[in-house]
């Protein structure tokens, strides 16, 4: 009788901006998340980790510490490897170049971003020969993107990509959008959304190569806390770097007439960015500094212990494409206010499990927002149905599941 071995894990490369990232702790949840779940995942980074590593939690420090960071050892270090594998590889050298040349065309300066992208992706490519990684997937359409891309059309080792949105829908020429989505063995779109405008890029497309796999947060370790009605102040929430797309502004603007009407709140914003001080000039210049706390960037689990105390979780975004801050609100029970772009509309239903608004308009914010003020229960009602939605919906562990699912169907077929 013969023994039945094991059938061996499918092996597979992540390839990312930045691993680990504060402002993307999913990566961290999916990587760990995938694994779990019988995958081989190994992670390269293009950028070291946004914090120094002494400053990591333990879990991320051990994934930093067997990652392969792209630009580890500085200019010199990566040019001697190159030429190393130059030298090694010539056929791939010629493949890589004339593909990188493609992209940038006649403009001198898209053509010399292509060739540093080249330099990268020679690097990714000899680091998956070396792990023997079949199967290369990256996050995000941007200039990660464009490494793995080149990474694939260099060494012939196909590729994937999930797609999040909004930048490089608002830009594709830029992003070289359609010859990615058209390069990639599949591609994973994180909403409905996202899918129509990979359709809308690249009509062609069969849908087979399609998938939707939304995101998810960690419903079970998001619990509700009491919000039961108290007699203090409104207490909101936001999260989000502070750049011009999150609507910080609109949000202020939507503030000050509720003070001048007398209702009690204060507005903690965490996040940091270059509108901060802009925005802390524009709150003293509406005379509401007092009413704003302005806490700066913060690690997960505080972030997430603020957003749990707060009465309303507040995103006035202009883009966005599905915010896992929402949805990580949503599963704390906190009834959110947000606007009616791109995917939001799918994650929160006017009225049902949240409230939206329009973008850019400062009155809608204020009459949703002094709805909630002066409505206790209606409050309770949509934080109630928020995280019904969380836990049926957007569930980490069910959404794991499926993407895992995903991955081994893909990988198992192009391996056969």
């Amino acid at each position: 009788m013969e023994n039945s071995s094991p059938t061996p894990a499918l092996r597979v490369g992540y390839l990312l901006s930045r691993y680990p990232a504060i402002s993307h702790t999913f990566f961290l949840k999916e990587v760990l998340g995938v694994r779990q779940r019988g995958l081989a995942v190994q992670t390269a980074s293009i950028n070291p980790p946004d914090r120094p590593i002494p400053d990591l939690p333990q879990v991320e420090a051990a994934e930093a510490a067997h990652t392969f960071y792209i630009k580890a050892g500085g200019k010199a270090a990566m040019a001697i490897k190159i030429l190393a594998i130059a030298l090694q590889n010539p056929a791939a050298i010629l493949r890589g170049l004339r593909a990188a040349l493609r992209l940038g065309k006649s403009d001198l300066a898209a053509r010399a971003y292509s060739l540093f992208y080249f330099a990268e992706a020679l690097l990714v490519g000899d680091w998956m020969r070396r792990n023997s990684l079949p199967h290369l997937h990256v996050h995000f359409g941007g200039a990660v993107a464009t490494v793995g891309m080149l990474t694939s059309q260099t060494w012939q080792i196909p590729w994937s990509v999930t797609l999040h949105g909004p930048d490089e829908f608002f830009d594709q020429e830029a992003f070289y959008l359609r010859q990615k989505i058209e390069s990639a063995s599949f591609v994973v779109c994180i909403s409905d959304f996202c899918r129509s405008q990979v359709l809308r890029i690249a009509p062609g497309l069969s849908a087979s190569r399609l998938e939707v796999v939304r995101l998810g947060v960690d419903c079970e370790s998001l619990q509700p806390a009491s919000h039961t009605p108290s007699a203090g102040p409104l207490k909101l929430a936001c999260t989000g770097r502070m750049v011009s797309a999150k609507g910080h502004r609109i949000l202020l603007e939507a503030l000050a007439p509720i003070a001048a009407a007398g209702i009690p709140f204060t507005c903690t914003l965490i996040g940091d960015g270059p509108e901060r001080k802009a925005l802390e000039a524009l709150a003293a210049q509406l005379g509401i500094a007092a009413n704003i706390r302005f806490l700066g960037a913060m690690a997960h689990q505080p972030t997430l212990a603020e957003v749990a105390k707060a009465d309303v979780f507040v995103l006035a975004s202009f883009a966005e494409g599905l915010p896992v801050a929402l949805m990580e609100a949503m599963a704390l029970g906190v009834p959110c206010i947000s606007t009616t772009i791109a995917a939001i509309p799918e994650l929160i239903r006017d009225h049902q499990n949240g409230l939206l608004v329009p973008p850019a308009n400062p009155k809608a914010l204020e009459a949703a927002i002094t709805l909630l003020a002066t409505d206790p229960a209606l409050r309770l009602q949509l934080g109630q149905q928020a995280r019904i939605t969380a836990v049926s919906e957007y569930n980490l562990a069910t959404n794991l599941d499926k993407l895992a699912a995903c991955l081994k169907e893909r990988l198992s077929a192009s391996a056969r």
